[in-house]
């Protein structure tokens, strides 16, 4: 026979799994299911504790025990940074994944922090600086609603981003097209780029800053910019919460043997 804290969190997840718990909602304080016979404090306890650990709840703080939202965000691989989304409009990358997922967005999704700082040996190496050498950090904090998705830290040589609004550290996109319009508009368009992807376990100050559950992991990102002439104009790394992004890629197939074989 189960354990009664077992039963409990099975009863509970199944009424999150029915929609009875909706995404977002609270959960009963432990003391009400006390008070409801459900069983003790330890039992109601550990049940949501199992909960949490399963990633159907998160618990913080102030905040109670809510159910988590079960469908990730679609994060677009290639498709995201369209020039026409950009240049010629103003969806920027994080709003590019909302629309593509039919979830809303507000301005004030995004905060950051920019500061000039001693570039970090892989930002260095990147961007072909010595080390030592100074760079913008842009860092930001995405949320969908009020639950954190992922941190996303740019760093720019100054004499590409001195004096544009990518060293504003005012919340939100930088104006109209994000930072890539920027750069467009001081004279580096973006022409390639490079997508790293590391799975690891997350650290502490990450489990705090993107309040995740016990045990889930984190995907970090490293992104490589480039103009057609190979100049970097952005490093990047984020790290995103594993459970909430669906990573998705779409494009053509290389041949390059095809190509090969057609050249005069």
């Amino acid at each position: 026979m189960a354990p009664k804290w077992r039963e409990l969190a099975d009863r509970l997840a199944d009424r999150i799994k029915s929609g009875e718990y909706a995404p977002g909602q609270q959960l009963p304080h432990i003391r009400d299911l006390v008070e409801a016979g459900e069983g003790s404090k330890s039992t109601v306890h550990q049940a949501y504790k199992a909960l949490e650990a399963e990633g159907l709840v998160t618990s913080s703080r102030g905040h109670g025990t809510v159910v988590r939202s079960q469908t990730p965000i679609k994060r677009l691989g290639i498709s995201r940074y369209d020039k026409a989304k950009w240049r010629d409009g103003d969806e920027v990358a994080f709003i590019a994944d909302r629309v593509a997922s039919g979830r809303a967005y507000r301005r004030g999704e995004q905060t950051q922090n920019v500061s000039r700082v001693e570039a970090p040996p892989a930002v260095a190496a990147a961007h072909g600086l010595p080390v030592g050498s100074e760079v913008y950090a842009r860092a930001r904090l995405v949320k969908e609603g009020d639950q954190p998705t992922h941190t996303l830290t740019s760093y720019y040589r100054p004499e590409h981003v001195e004096g544009t609004r990518l060293v504003d550290p005012t919340p939100g996109p930088a104006g109209r097209g994000g930072g890539y319009r920027v750069l467009y508009d001081a004279g580096y368009e973006i022409d390639h780029m490079k997508e790293e992807l590391f799975a690891r376990i997350p650290t502490a100050e990450e489990v705090k800053q993107l309040q995740l559950p016990v045990g889930e992991p984190v995907v970090e990102l490293h992104r490589t910019t480039c103009t057609a002439d190979g100049t970097v104009v952005e490093y990047a790394i984020g790290v995103h919460a594993a459970s909430r992004f669906a990573w998705e890629y779409d494009f053509k197939v290389p041949d390059s043997a095809r190509k090969e074989e057609v050249r005069p």
